[in-house]
């Protein structure tokens, strides 16, 4: 469909703008596809990429669509509020979207810990960990990287654990830990480095959110340092009382 031209003083690109946003709106493009690219849409509404580029411009200024470089313009997506509490767990908080949570694994080994890492887990300086490195998504949209690290002279069958369990929580309780609190978390923002925007599916000229966070067992013995990277176009962090 064509813009039409009969609106008096109606710039092309606002006809455009308004088109494209009629779909957004009814669901024609529904929250996370893919915009035509520039040289579709300028043949589609007969019209030179300047002006496409500039109806574009003003759906991203609205909120209304994300433009990535080097991948294209993708409908805005609900922003996710991602609940940060004393038990905070990453398949209960997606469920409480209605959503469907998954996960994929980067990767898993046994690793000398970095000071940063001894110092959250209070280790001594060169003290092995397991560290779990995964890719969590909801409705199978990406939306954290978490690097969790647990004291592996602690919880020498972990690595094992890890590699079955469908989540986390499963397998520290296999371990012996049958629940776990967050005594602290961090909240800083940084731009996201090349392979966690490419996993992520974002813009490198956005920001990502990066949480620190250390839990605890029942007794208050450090069992997990985490690590996690959250987009800022799909997720917000919110802390529960």
């Amino acid at each position: 469909m064509t813009p039409d031209p009969s609106p008096a003083g109606i710039t092309l690109w606002r006809q455009i703008f308004a088109t494209l946003e009629a779909e957004i709106a009814d669901n024609t493009r529904p929250p996370g596809s893919q915009l035509p690219t520039e040289a579709q849409l300028a043949a589609r509404f007969a019209v030179n990429r300047h002006t496409i580029r500039r109806a574009l411009e003003e759906l991203s200024r609205h909120s209304l669509i994300r433009i990535e470089q080097g991948r294209g313009s993708f409908v805005a997506e609900d922003v996710l509020d991602y609940a940060v509490s004393a038990r905070t767990r990453f398949s209960e908080t997606i469920r409480r979207h209605n959503r469907e949570p998954s996960g994929r694994m980067l990767s898993l080994r046994e690793t000398i810990a970095d000071p940063a890492t001894c110092a959250a887990l209070a280790l001594p300086a060169g003290s092995r960990v397991i560290r779990l490195e995964r890719l969590g998504m909801a409705d199978s949209r990406p939306i954290t990287i978490g690097t969790h690290s647990f004291p592996a002279a602690r919880f020498p069958a972990l690595l094992a654990r890890l590699e079955v369990a469908p989540t986390i929580s499963e397998a520290l309780a296999e371990a012996g830990v049958s629940d776990y609190r967050r005594q602290i978390t961090r909240v800083t923002a940084r731009l996201p480095l090349p392979h966690e925007a490419e996993l992520l599916q974002m813009p490198r000229n956005r920001p990502i959110l990066l949480t620190e966070s250390i839990n605890v067992d029942q007794n208050g013995a450090v069992v997990e340092f985490g690590i996690a990277r959250y987009p800022t176009p799909r997720v917000q962090i919110v802390f529960e009382t």
